[in-house]
Order: structure tokens, then sequence, then C-alpha cells
């Protein structure tokens, strides 16, 4: 039975039994971005599970895609030395929440494992664990398949416990077992649980499905309280299915991998040799990485230097190197996605529609390794013949951040040479670039954090030491800034130094900077003293604002008025709000691959970063600017409130691996865009007036950046294109709506009179007739003129025209504009003969006082004095003929 056959028919028999079919949820955990990769079916019901989501349904099934590469999970390593360790997979599986329980699932799963109509498998071949306290379920299995006891086994919490997580739901576990060494018309054995457990450790028996048994709550000290509903998870390898059912022990010998483990034979130019002995295991590499790639890209991760885009990188780096070996030193994987998405666009249409997609992504990362690979080799090499046991820390980062190699690929390589890595050293040569990194980009580039900002919820109490003054008791700092831009307040702590007073405030409007947007300015006046705010930063004490006297020269700790500066704040939250805007509109056109990788937003301009693998061209960008711009015109209300992380997560909002997020968060919502966010905001979009972007380029491998400007500064960029349309139009003597058709017109005559000059100077001459000599010497006709073009560029593109189409041809020009130049031309056919016309305008502008050089073709000499021109050009023809006799 193949792969499509198992998969449908595993949904088939429990749609019969009343399940939902659920569809496969994203490899990237939509409610839990602190999970790297969805690595089970169960993943898209955990709310469910914790009773924080009610659904319409109450028994489900799933084919869920997973991947186990990174984090506490993670298979990369094994992949391709083993029968059935893979980076993704998928995972068969059935729900109930909180209907039925132990008696129906066991029914279940003995019946679609057992019966003719579904697996099939002889009851001889099964043989089952539970957990050994749980004598409910060790008889059910008896009661259910009439099997003897002897076919149920108790196995500790290590095999046959399940929980969610040091809390929480959790309950027994009960797998079912295939015996690989069982044949049609054995005799049943019965094996003692010692050596059943060895058998299973040494792969004889084969664990196909867990059913997991929900029961309990644990609280913090360890007590389990029975769940009023209990419920059942279950997941049933489908690779592993399909081995058993093909006749095999091997994953990699099913259909699922066989035809793209024939496309990497081809590609390589040597077949798979059918085992993972030897080359074998670099085959398998990629039959497994192609799978993963294909979904991982599919699914929105993008290859990057952290998070779950680094663990993309590393398993298409991983692939490069194992198809290196193997003697393939081009893009192996881009094609090998193609063929993935032919075996399973189908059952996963979102594969299909992104196929071009992933193998352009795929190539251009293939490529970029490929241009470093091999000198990162040759330096791994070079350290190996050296005789030494371990690479150093700093040698192992240089690998990294020079020739792309991830740092487990290096500990891999190394280890096949029985050589160890300082990963300790690495980490610290890493942390040192992190921090110059920082240091150089300073606070502007940050990523967009998602909380509720700092002052919101800023309890730091102020305190003494260095040079503080505490006023203000044990009264917590607010942050008051997202409903207005003042505040009468009153001051907890002060500190005057080098002619500024620094304040914390009690209720502060100023924001601090974070998140990638700058902090707030303004002013502070008390009684008698006033201070212009300029800098407002983060301290222990909470936010602190500091400023220089504008009036006044003693400061008192009276009550005080605070005001936030509001054109530069609203100018700061035109730009905040845009690169959200931005943000949908790149992934709309772009992709659901686009993720922000950082920001920065001042009241001039925004700077948004953001994965994609390629620029974008001008139409694409034009589009996207239109479609920000028309969500600015239907003036979307932004509504921004704070809620439970899960609800934000439920509701839509973005979050990132990478970010850490308190219980409560900030939401923003601009009609269809909706991020955690703790930043100022404009109140509706109509607010941002018009939006432009100012430029594009790259960061980093996959990392592209936009900038942009909107409000007053975009609309004062348009201003300025317009002037200067108008002063060209001027210039041009033509309306502003003409200007490209006269330039068209003045381009095409120019290339005329170009054309002209050039036959002139084919023809024998530059310059009027009178000045223009043309004499045979040595074979070659030499050509002397004079030129007023000043700028080298130009003749340098006049001699090229000269010498297209020409032979034994020396064109010499004497340019007296200017600080004046002599130049030579000389067509290719002497180039060959050896001749070069740097040696030729040296020895003409000797007799001027002047030197240079240039191309073999064209060359350039300064004039020296001008005035000897005259005897320059005089001596020109002998000085020619000696020259192209030598």
């Amino acid at each position: 039975m193949q792969a499509h056959a198992i998969r449908r028919l595993f949904l088939d028999y429990f749609l019969r039994h009343g399940h939902r079919e659920v569809a496969s949820s994203s490899l990237v955990p939509a409610d839990d971005p602190t999970l790297l990769f969805t690595n089970a079916g169960m993943v898209q019901f955990k709310r469910t599970f914790l009773g924080q989501e009610h659904r319409d349904y109450r028994r489900a099934v799933t084919c869920q895609k997973c991947v186990r590469a990174g984090g506490k999970h993670n298979d990369l390593e094994q992949v391709g030395l083993t029968k059935r360790h893979h980076t993704f997979f998928e995972m068969l599986g059935n729900f109930s929440f909180g209907d039925y329980f132990k008696r129906d699932a066991i029914a279940y799963a003995w019946e679609f494992v057992s019966s003719k109509d579904y697996l099939g498998l002889h009851p001889d071949q099964l043989r089952f664990t539970v957990h050994h306290t749980d004598a409910e379920a060790r008889q059910l299995w008896i009661d259910t398949t009439g099997l003897p006891a002897s076919s149920v086994y108790g196995l500790g919490d290590k095999d046959n416990f399940w929980q969610m997580g040091d809390t929480g739901p959790c309950g027994p576990c009960s797998e079912i077992y295939v015996d690989l060494g069982w044949k049609p018309g054995m005799a049943r054995k019965d094996y003692s649980q010692a050596e059943f457990e060895v058998m299973a450790e040494e792969g004889r028996f084969l664990e196909i499905w867990n059913l997991v048994f929900m029961q309990f709550d644990r609280s913090a000290d360890g007590t389990l309280t029975p769940l009023p509903r209990p419920s059942v998870d279950t997941g049933a390898g489908l690779e592993r299915i399909a081995a058993v059912l093909q006749g095999g022990d091997d994953n990699f010998h099913t259909d699922i991998f066989r035809p793209i483990l024939d496309l990497a034979g081809a590609l390589v130019g040597k077949p798979y040799p059918g085992s993972m002995a030897g080359p074998g295991a670099s085959y398998r590499v990629l039959a497994d990485h192609a799978r993963a790639v294909t979904f991982l890209l599919a699914d929105g991760v993008y290859p990057s230097n952290e998070g779950r885009g680094y663990v993309l990188r590393r398993i298409l780096r991983r692939a490069v190197r194992h198809a290196w070996l193997l003697g393939r030193k081009e893009p192996t994987l881009a094609p090998l996605t193609g063929l993935v998405v032919d075996l399973l666009g189908e059952a996963y249409p979102e594969v299909a529609a992104k196929r071009d997609f992933i193998r352009t992504v795929t190539e251009q990362e293939e490529s970029r390794f490929l241009e470093t690979i091999e000198e990162g080799l040759k330096r791994l090499d070079e350290s190996f013949a050296t005789g030494a046991r371990k690479i150093g820390g700093d040698d192992a980062f240089k690998l990294y951040d020079t020739f792309g190699f991830p740092i487990d690929l290096t500990e891999l390589i190394a280890a096949e040479r029985g050589v160890a890595v300082d990963h300790a050293g690495f980490e610290r040569a890493l942390e040192v670039q992190r921090e110059r990194s920082r240091a150089a980009s300073g606070s502007g580039q940050r990523k967009a954090g998602g909380g509720v900002a700092e002052g919101g919820l800023t309890t730091a109490r102020t305190g003494a030491g260095e040079g503080w003054v505490e006023v203000g008791g044990d009264r917590a700092q607010r942050f008051v800034g997202y409903g207005g831009l003042r505040a009468e307040t009153r001051i907890l702590a002060f500190r005057e130094e080098a002619g500024r007073v620094d304040v914390v405030l009690e209720d502060n409007p100023f924001y601090v900077e974070s998140g990638g947007q700058v902090s707030d300015a303004g002013e502070l006046a008390g009684a008698g003293w006033s201070l212009l705010v300029d800098q407002v930063r983060k301290s222990p004490r909470g936010t602190v604002v500091s400023g220089t006297w504008t009036s006044g020269d003693r400061f008192e700790p009276t009550p005080v008025s605070a005001r936030v500066d509001q054109a530069r704040r609203q100018n700061i939250e035109r730009n905040h709000s845009a690169t959200h805007l931005v943000h949908w509109a790149l992934r709309q056109r772009l992709g659901e691959h686009v993720r922000q990788q950082g920001s920065s937003v001042d009241p001039e301009r925004l700077r948004f970063d953001f994965s994609h693998h390629s620029p974008i061209d001008k139409a694409a960008l034009a589009a996207i600017e239109r479609d920000v711009n028309e969500l600015v015109w239907v003036n979307e209300p932004v509504v921004i409130e704070e809620m439970a992380y899960p609800d934000a997560l439920a509701l839509g909002a973005m979050a990132f691996f990478a970010d850490k997020y308190g219980d409560r968060v900030r939401v923003v919502r601009m009609g269809s865009s909706i991020e955690l966010c703790g930043g100022t905001h404009v109140r509706t979009t109509g607010a941002l007036g018009v939006f432009r972007f100012s430029a594009q380029g790259g960061v980093a491998a996959g990392v592209r950046r936009i900038e942009a400007v909107t409000g007053p500064v975009a609309y004062e960029a348009i201003e300025q294109i317009d002037r200067r349309i108008g002063e060209a139009a001027e210039l041009l003597k033509a309306n502003p709506d003409q200007v490209a058709r006269r330039l068209e017109q003045l381009l095409a005559e120019r290339e005329k009179l170009e054309q002209k000059l050039a036959e002139a100077l084919r023809r024998g001459g530059a310059g009027d007739e009178a000045e223009r000599t043309v004499v045979e010497v040595g074979g070659a006709k030499l050509t002397i003129g004079a030129t007023g073009l000043e700028d080298r560029n130009d003749v340098a593109d006049l001699a090229d025209r000269y010498r297209t189409g020409a032979s034994a041809g020396v064109l010499v020009l004497f340019a007296e504009g200017g600080k004046g130049a002599v130049h030579v031309a000389i067509t290719d056919d002497l180039v060959k003969r050896g001749k070069k016309a740097g040696d030729l305008v040296n020895r003409i502008a000797a007799i001027s006082g002047g030197k240079g050089g240039g191309r073999p073709t064209f060359a350039s000499a300064s004039a020296g004095d001008v005035s000897r021109f005259g005897a320059a050009r005089e001596a020109a023809p002998a000085i020619v003929a000696e020259w192209l006799a030598q």
C-alpha cells in the first residue's frame, strides 16, 4: 500500500467514526512562538486541550506535517545514518476533546491496524505497551484484541507517560509495536518484558502508533488530579507504517523517498547504492532535506541567521555539503524540491502554490554557499593537516562568518576526522561580533517589540546613589504617553550634572526608545525653571528625561508640567504606523515568507528590514506603495488594545520566535494588519497623509531593506520632484508633461552627432580640417588633431568609435582646454603586436613636459607646458615611426 493511500485510508476511517477532518497546521506554530516548529499533531490543538479554546467539534483527525530539527526535538544530525530519523515527516492522528476515552481509542486503533479492510496487520505481529500503573488500558487491550496478556507490556514514565509541560494536562500512554521479524506462517512466540525491551531497542520491534490518555492535571507540587473531561491525543508515523506495509524496515526504501533518491542519483551521475553505508548516507540526506526545505519555505520560514530561518539555512547547507561529497558542485536540492511538490502537492496544496518560489529561494541559497564551501573545506583540511586535535573557537567562527559554515556543520566534519571543536570559544567570538554589530548599528535598528511599552508597566522605584536626590518615596512611575502628550505631575528623583538635569517623573508622557521607535523630546517646566528635553533613556529607576536650561538656573523639585513635542511625535507615529502597513503589503505582494527583521522609526523617515531573496522590481515596488496609500486613503481606524498573549495569537497577531512576550501584550490593528507592538501610533491611517518609498537595498543574505517617508516629509519630497521637473522643463523649453519626450529627442540628436563625429575620425581626423594631419608612418595611418573636449571620458568614447572597424591606425589628439592634455588611441591589431598607447602618449607628452598612462588601446597624459604643444605635434610623426619600428 502506497503512502498516499495510507494517508487517505486513515482520514476516511475516522471520518466514518464521527471525526472532523482538520487540515494540517503550519510548521510555524501559530499559538506558541517558543516552540521552534510544529513537531506533533496535537500542537494545533494545544489551547483546546488546555481549555482556552472551544471548537464546534469534539473529535478530530489530521495528517500533520512535522519538523524535528533544532530545539529540544532535533533529529538533524542523525538523518542519513539511520533507517527512521527525518527532519520532516507526516504524523497521522485522531483526537478526542472530552468525548471518547481509552476504550474507544483502543478499539479504533485495533480495528484500523488489524482489519483486512484497513492495514491488515496479523495479530501475531503486534505487541502493545501501557504505563505500568495503567491496569485499565492493559485489560482493554486484552479484551479488545483477544490476545494473551503476554502481548501487553508495562513500561515506566520515560516510555509511557506524557505531559504537556511541568504542570498541566498529562497522562499515561499506550504504544503499538510491530514485530519486523515475523513472517506469515510463523508460530506466535511470546517474549518476556526484558526480552521485549532489548528487541525494541535493537529495532526488531518497531513502534508505529502512540495513544496518549490525558486524564490528569499535574500541579506544581507534582500532585495528579483527575480531569473532569479526559481527552485522547494519538500519533502514528506515516513513513513507518508505509515501510511496514511495503515489506521493509527502512523508511527510505518506501515510495515516499525512492523517487527522490532516484532523481538525486541522476543529478550526481551515480545511482543510490541501496543502503546507508558509505556514500548512501549522502543520498538519504538529500532526499530527506529536500522535503524539509520544501515545506519550511512553503510555510513562510526563510533562510536567515537566527531562529527558524537559521535552522532552515543549516538544513540547506548540510545538503549542499553532502551533494559536494557526491561530486556535484551545483544546486541539487532545487530540482529535488520540484519532485517533492509533484509527490505531495495534491495532499498539501500550499506547497504546489509556491513551487516556483521554493525552487528559486533554494537555488539562490545553494549557489551562495557553493561560492564559499570549497575555500571553507580547504581551510578545514589545512587545520586537520597540522595534526591538531581541536579546532579553535576563532577558527570555527571564521568558518561561520566568512565561509557560511554553521557551527554544527563544522563539528560534524571535524568529528568525521576525530577532531573536536571549541564550541564555547565559538560562542564567545560570536558574541563579540554581536556586540560590535549592536554598537555599529546604534540603538536605532531594533526588532519590533510586541509587549506593552516599557513605561506602561514600569514598577521600578527610584533610589539614591550616583548623585541622585530621591523625593518620591515609594511612589512608582507610570507611563501616560499613550493617552496624551502632556502631564501635570510630580518628580520622583533628580540630579544635576555638567549643565544638565536628569529627572524621573511620576506620570511620564515621554516614550523611551524601544522596538525601533526613537525617544520623544519636549519640555519640562516647574516653578521658576524650564528645561528643553532632548534625551530620554531607560534606567533602573525607570524612564529618565534629561534636558538643558531654557529658563532659570536652579532646579527645585516642584510640581512640573511635562510636554512632549507634538509635531515630532506625530511624525514618528506616522512612520511607525507605516511600518505595520508596509509589512502587511509586502506579505500580500511578495508572500508570507516576508517577516520583519528589524526597523528604525524617527521623525524624518522609516527603515524596515525584512526577509526576501531578491530586490523588488520597480513595478512590484510601485504596487506595494499604492497598496499602502490605499490603506491610508480609506482612513481605517487604528485599534489598540491589551489582551492575554494567547488571545492575541488567536486573533491572528504575528509573533516572532526570537522575541519574548509577557502574559499581557498590546495588539495594534489597522485593517488586515494585526501586530503585537508597544509603540505609539496614529489614530487613523489617514493621518499618514501620503506614503512614498525613498530607497531599497540589501542588508545581508536573504534580508532586504526599504526606506520610506510619510506625511510632511513625503509631501516635501513630492514638491522637490515637481520643482526639479519644472526646472528641467524650463531648460528644455518644454511643458513639464513633455520633458521625457523632449529628452528622448535630444538624446537621439546627440547620438546622430556622435555618429557623425566618429565617422569623421574614421575618415582621418579630428577638429577642423585645417588643424588635422594625416600621414602614413611605418605602415600605419597616423591622424594628428586637436579637440575641444575636456572630459577624458568623452575623449575615450570618441577614441573607441575611431577604433571601431579600423586597423593599423594611430590617433593623437591635443586638448588645450582646461589644464590641457594629450590623448592617444591605437587600433587592436597594433595592440596584438605588443604596442601600448600608454607608452606612446608618454613619449609624445615628454616634449611638453607631461606624463600619463591608460589602457593598451587608449591613454592620456597631462599637458605639462601647453605652449610646447606645437613642438610636440611636429615631433609626433617621427616619434610614432620610431615607436612602431621597435
